[in-house]
């Protein structure tokens, strides 16, 4: 088994669903995004258009961030998701200056202790911050504590237009197999050879 994510290029509209159901599901702190939507404008006026491009950990089978911690708190499970043991994690930041990607980030104690507006803490922030450690790395976890009690994450299940796919890469009958068969799926920097669990289909 091998999890992972197909994302519908034609599909996204933008809208950026994903981002705010991603940080109202991890309680992440302003800045720290875990998923994003990266927007281009394309042509010249007035034949313009806007192309978008969500982007997230790769939970990749060749991890350069796996390879380079330590302390060995990053690693992969079974399932092929990446995760990070905080309890291991010495906040170095090998792993962030490693992923190709970009998309790990450091959980700097000062945004931890502020809220969204840097004011108090709402009982929201106060629950969800007490769950994240300061000074460690942290990114997507692809949801794998939904993904533990069956559930799917939380950003396939809140794209309007069902943009996001999650399956078994490796299953040849899921649906994200079949995408990435009739449609052509391609990854991100495929030049970095590290086999990203994150394919887009146009």
């Amino acid at each position: 088994m091998r999890l992972g994510i197909v994302i519908d290029l034609k599909r996204c509209i933008g809208c950026n669903a994903c981002t705010v159901a991603c940080k109202s599901e991890n309680g992440t702190p302003r800045g720290i995004f875990y998923t994003r939507t990266l927007t281009k404008e394309m042509g010249t006026y007035p034949d313009v258009k806007r192309v978008y491009l969500p982007v997230l950990c790769n939970h990749c089978r060749n991890a350069p961030c796996e390879r380079v911690c330590p302390t060995g708190a990053t690693y992969r499970r079974e399932d092929g998701i990446v995760l990070i043991d905080h309890d291991k994690c010495v906040g170095c930041r090998a792993c962030y200056v490693a992923c190709p990607y970009k998309m790990r980030s450091h959980l700097k104690r000062d945004l931890l202790e502020k809220g969204y507006y840097e004011t108090e803490l709402t009982p929201f922030e106060k629950l969800k911050y007490a769950t994240h450690t300061p000074g460690v790395v942290a990114k997507c976890t692809l949801c794998a504590h939904r993904i533990d009690e069956g559930l799917e994450p939380a950003c396939v299940v809140t794209c309007p237009s069902e943009a996001r796919v999650f399956g078994d890469l490796e299953d040849e009958g899921s649906k994200v197999r079949r995408l990435i068969r009739l449609r052509g799926a391609r990854v991100l920097l495929p030049e970095c050879d590290t086999e990203p669990s994150v394919h887009y289909v146009e």
